[in-house]
């Protein structure tokens, strides 16, 4: 087992179809407590995932979860002095959570922009900085920030300018993360996907749309959240120890650069 027992955060990961929930998923099998952030969490969302991971790894009472929106610094403070207090530590952050949009630049109203960078960069700014404080006291840890191929390539495929331009500064910020706090023994790396079949896709991409986007890509399929959780439990895991700053691509050849 990879994680055993860490003490991993996890957020955006309460829909079953996302790449947090197959984060928090793999990371139990990998001997993990995970704790689950998000806007939507309730009781009735943690049974489901509960049940769920459950039913997959034999581990479900590994799960924990609280109601979390990183896009506001106090919550994200009460958050992780919450885990502090019923876990004893953190290890590991992976940052999921994030909203998309699909429109055209100049279609995009201002309450758009600010959404979009609310969640996306600063709620990644946010939630980084409140485990940091933690991971600096304690000299080691890892976190991982989701970004997006629609940063590297500006835009297309899902999400509009607002959207590759938030994602564009996660990078920045993982970056700026692990160059601080690298000699404290942090390490930072962030997570570029493409098109990955969850609910994000929902309202932004078309049946036709879907099929010509997958006909370009090497690999002939859109990615699968467990595909991006893979190379999340990579960077959190000491398989890594010596990754820090990177951008790790998760496309199936769909931006090759």
């Amino acid at each position: 087992m990879l994680l055993r027992d860490k003490v991993c955060v996890v957020t955006g990961a309460a829909s079953l179809r996302s790449i947090g929930y197959a984060t928090a998923e793999l990371f139990v099998a990998h001997g993990a407590r995970v704790v689950v952030l998000d806007l939507a969490m309730d009781e009735r969302v943690l049974v489901e995932l509960r049940a769920s991971i459950e039913a997959k790894t034999g581990r479900g009472s590994a799960v924990s979860g609280a109601k979390c929106d990183i896009a506001s610094h106090a919550q994200c403070e009460a958050a992780i002095d919450d885990v502090l207090a019923r876990q004893g530590t953190v290890d590991c952050l992976v940052n999921c959570a994030g909203i998309v949009q699909s429109r055209p630049m100049l279609a995009i109203e201002a309450v758009d922009l600010d959404r979009l960078v609310e969640v996306n960069l600063k709620g990644a700014f946010n939630i980084c900085k409140s485990v940091l404080k933690v991971l600096a006291a304690k000299k080691g840890g890892s976190i991982v920030n989701l970004a997006s191929v629609a940063a590297q390539r500006g835009g297309g495929l899902v999400g509009g300018a607002h959207y590759a331009a938030a994602k564009g500064g996660v990078i920045s910020l993982t970056r700026s993360i692990a160059r601080e706090f690298g000699p404290l023994g942090v390490r930072a790396n962030a997570v570029c996907p493409s098109m990955t079949e969850t609910g994000m896709l929902d309202g932004n991409v078309s049946p036709e749309q879907f099929a010509a986007i997958v006909q370009g890509i090497p690999l002939q399929r859109a990615g699968r959240p467990v595909d991006v959780a893979g190379v999340c439990l990579f960077l959190a895991s000491d398989l890594a120890a010596y990754v820090t700053g990177a951008t790790i691509d998760v496309n199936g050849g769909s931006h090759i650069h």
